[in-house]
């Protein structure tokens, strides 16, 4: 028996930039271990599993070393896919049943909208690994329930970072978000994300990331609706708009390669 498999590029239009994520479609329910084998064979920041369900479908996430609670590019992947194949209706919207509870996705346009949960960043004391690790004393340093949060001094400071990712590898989260106020017109904020801990040094565009970066920008700002440029190697564009305890976050994907996955 084989299963089929995707490789996507989400938060990007073009092909070979945004964030890839690999997308296996289950038949069955299959083991976290075996999963995770999977995940590391396809050596991506991001493998998802999507099974079907009685209202909806069953969607997990995993790095090459570790499950993830919560993931926007492989989200905005997976239902990019099941739109483009038929699984699901153009006009139809995808229910996912995850760790961080329900999550859908609806076409707009060309863009994809989710329906995420906020994760706001609080005030707290930056530990010395992540200042050392950074190499620069934040404007800003917060924390939500998976990750730190940093604003720094500036877009050029942003672009510029070398992170010691030896040192934030040590703290005890998922990873590292590090944003700027853009220089841009057309563009809000800025942002990198570092997961050492997971074994991603730089995640090329972090929707999950997002779910943070929208509330603080939105308020910073004072806008209702925002745009973000993640600005990694390979980049990538979320527009985000934050609405209570809900974020909706919107990007493109595009399809590099079909496959199969054999048993």
């Amino acid at each position: 028996m084989s299963l089929d498999i995707y490789f996507v590029d989400a938060f990007t239009s073009e092909r070979f930039k945004g964030n890839p994520a690999v997308i296996c479609f289950l038949e069955e329910p299959r083991s976290a271990a075996w999963m995770q084998q999977v995940a590391m064979e396809m050596n991506q920041s991001e493998t998802a599993f999507v099974e079907p369900g009685e209202d909806g479908f069953g969607l997990r996430w995993f790095t090459p070393i570790a499950e993830v609670d919560l993931c926007g590019h492989a989200t905005l992947a997976a239902a990019h896919i099941m739109w483009q194949t038929g699984r699901v209706q153009p006009d139809v919207t995808v229910r996912f049943h995850t760790k961080s509870g329900l999550l859908t996705a609806r076409r707009s346009g060309d863009w994809i909208e989710m329906d995420f949960p906020v994760e706001t960043p609080l005030a707290v004391v930056a530990p010395e690994e992540l200042i050392q690790g950074l190499g620069l004393i934040p404007r800003f340093v917060g924390r939500n329930r998976m990750d730190f949060f940093t604003e720094i001094d500036s877009e050029e400071t942003l672009r510029a970072l070398q992170p010691d990712f030896s040192l934030l590898a040590r703290l005890d989260a998922r990873g590292i978000i590090v944003t700027s106020r853009s220089t841009g017109s057309d563009i809000d904020f800025v942002s990198r994300a570092f997961y050492p801990g997971t074994g991603i040094d730089e995640d090329p565009v972090t929707g999950s990331a997002h779910c943070a970066l929208a509330p603080y920008w939105a308020k910073r700002l004072r806008k209702e609706e925002l745009t973000g440029y993640q600005a990694s190697a390979r980049g990538g564009i979320v527009k985000v708009k934050p609405e209570g305890e809900r974020v909706y976050l919107s990007g493109q994907a595009v399809t590099v390669l079909k496959g199969q996955l054999e048993e």
